[in-house]
């Protein structure tokens, strides 16, 4: 899994949170500032150890 696709799970669990529907991925690729998805994308990163074992 790369880090977009990490971050975008971030993002579907913060969604899922604050009970929003999240936007599919190719949308949220598209459409977030370049900003929102570093912030995902950063997330993804300090968290990729954690997402590679409870994905596996």
């Amino acid at each position: 899994m790369n880090d977009h696709q990490i971050g975008y799970e971030h993002y579907k669990e913060a969604c899922e949170k604050h009970h929003s529907e999240p936007v599919n991925f190719h949308y949220y690729l598209l459409n977030l500032s370049e900003q929102q998805l570093n912030a995902f994308k950063d997330y993804a990163m300090l968290h990729r150890g954690q997402h590679e074992l409870t994905n596996q």
